[in-house]
């Protein structure tokens, strides 16, 4: 699959779920009104939808929420995906918030999920507790380190946040080098809206990377995850990435597309053009099925639309949790 600046898609970002166990302060609304379940795809459906990516060319699927393991039926999906690896598929891996990893972690492990990533944003319980609006990060913790004994490669993303956790990323990087995972920091992206301002969260990655260079030596790294960090490695051996949505545009490498919860395809997350595949999924054509996909991709853009200015950030009405993290 190739997109309009011939951009080579290998990636695909699948949501399982718009539904979550946390309400963090910098993705959604305290009071979030989630999807009818009729909306949104079966475990059949996105089993059928990501073998049809797969062959189309995908080599690497995300699976992705909201939350996707408050999912019933979740580690059974990976276990159908795993029949893919060698033919087509080259890598299956998560994003979840860690809440339910502690209980999940061995069974993903044994159907060949060999990374996770775990969004941590403080490992101070009470600040934890206010950004994800009542979680436990005890139960996060125990989670990261049930995934590190079951083999699985943990890599932490933090969003960096002006007010709640500024503070806290040397500490936060130590703390993960310390398990041998890697870390990523994240400039908060303006998706939905939320009841904080967004140029009111804004960190810039400049200044996450100047308080880390305080500590350690910071050497560049031509790491390439198929995401949009940019990594550097300390004198210590740890690896941190950098995700600059709004202070540095990062698309030009871009391999990868998303597909929501109800079958909705995005080729930009900063981008409202979006392209419905529900329908001719649920009605099993797949050959317009896979016509539809190949046409979308004419269309991906060359850079997203996420835009800072003085007092002013601009983005896209839908939430995180609705497009897949």
């Amino acid at each position: 699959m190739i997109g309009r600046h011939a951009q080579s898609i290998t990636y695909l970002r699948l949501s399982v779920t718009d539904r979550c166990d946390l309400r963090c302060a910098y993705c959604m609304p305290e009071r979030m009104e989630f999807l009818p379940r009729s909306e949104v795809l079966s475990i059949d459906e996105l089993d059928r939808l990501a073998s049809l990516f797969i062959k189309m060319g995908i080599t690497k699927l995300r699976l992705t929420g909201g939350e996707p393991l408050v999912r019933k039926g979740f580690t059974g999906l990976i276990e159908r995906l795993s029949r893919h690896f060698g033919n087509g598929l080259d890598e299956l891996v998560i994003t979840t918030n860690g809440t339910r990893l502690a209980e999940h972690a061995e069974a993903l492990a044994r159907h060949g999920v060999k990374r996770i990533n775990v969004s941590i944003d403080s490992l101070d319980p009470a600040t934890y507790a206010r950004i994800t609006r009542g979680g436990d990060i005890a139960k996060v913790i125990a989670g990261v380190d049930a995934a590190i004994a079951a083999g699985i490669k943990v890599k932490l993303n933090t969003v960096a946040l002006a007010n709640d956790n500024l503070e806290e990323v040397v500490a936060l990087a130590d703390w993960a080098h310390q398990r041998g995972a890697a870390i990523s920091f994240i400039e908060v992206m303006p998706l939905g809206d939320v009841e904080a301002e967004r140029i009111d969260q804004h960190v810039p990655m400049t200044e996450v990377r100047r308080r880390l260079a305080e500590r350690w030596s910071l050497t560049p790294l031509t790491l390439n995850t198929g995401g949009p960090a940019r990594y550097v490695r300390t004198e210590a051996g740890g690896t941190i990435g950098f995700i600059t949505p709004l202070s540095d545009n990062f698309c030009g490498s871009c391999n990868r597309v998303r597909v929501t919860c109800t079958g909705q395809l995005y080729l930009c997350l900063g981008h409202d053009a979006k392209t419905d595949l529900r329908g001719l999924l649920r009605s099993g054509d797949e050959d317009a099925l896979r016509a539809r996909i190949a046409g979308a991709m004419r269309h991906k853009p060359l850079a997203h639309d996420f835009m800072i200015a003085p007092k002013m950030v601009q983005g896209v009405k839908r939430h995180m949790s609705v497009t897949g993290g």
